[in-house]
């Protein structure tokens, strides 16, 4: 079990799901939950927790909400990715920052402080959530020096709390 602490939960209106759902889909360029969902807020360590449906697809920081990597792997996303080559894949998803030399590409778009995640060059799946720190032109060019600080990813807390439990397995006297 994990050790973040989340406190005050309670269900979202309509229109407060409307606006985290347009929000979302004008960054990511993903249609993601919908007002059928059950969606509930809760605050975390530095930042606000979505859940929806019960599980943690969704967090707001600094009034910006995006996708955590559970969402983005129900959802998808078609902006504001930046993929790394496979010999970085191994120390983004353990919660390594991103290095310039290691993106082979980004999203066109992305400028200094824009959340973005990070994806693999072979799968195209999603590894971590972060924030740039340089614009998309220098992550182009491979300039060196960190390009993206990381914030959540494959196997974090955020990502634990949603894990299934394993059960202890039941000896066979038989």
């Amino acid at each position: 079990m994990t050790d973040l602490r989340l406190r005050k939960r309670h269900r979202l209106r309509q229109k407060e799901i409307t606006f985290l759902r347009t929000q979302i889909e004008a960054t990511l360029g993903t249609h993601g939950f919908d007002e059928n969902d059950v969606v509930d807020m809760a605050e975390g360590p530095g930042y606000d927790v979505v859940f929806v449906d019960g599980k943690i697809l969704g967090f707001v920081l600094e009034g910006t909400p995006f996708l955590t990597v559970r969402g983005l792997l129900k959802y998808g996303a078609s902006k504001r990715y930046v993929t790394v080559d496979m010999g970085a894949v191994k120390f983004v998803a353990n919660g390594a920052d991103v290095m310039g030399p290691g993106i082979v590409e980004s999203d066109s778009s992305i400028a200094p402080g824009d959340l973005v995640w990070i994806r693999d060059v072979k799968f195209k799946q999603p590894l971590a959530i972060g924030r740039a720190l340089m614009p998309a032109d220098l992550m182009a060019r491979k300039e060196k020096g960190k390009a993206v600080a990381s914030l959540h990813y494959v196997g974090d807390k955020l990502w634990l709390v949603d894990e299934p439990k394993e059960e202890p397995l039941e000896p066979d006297f038989s």
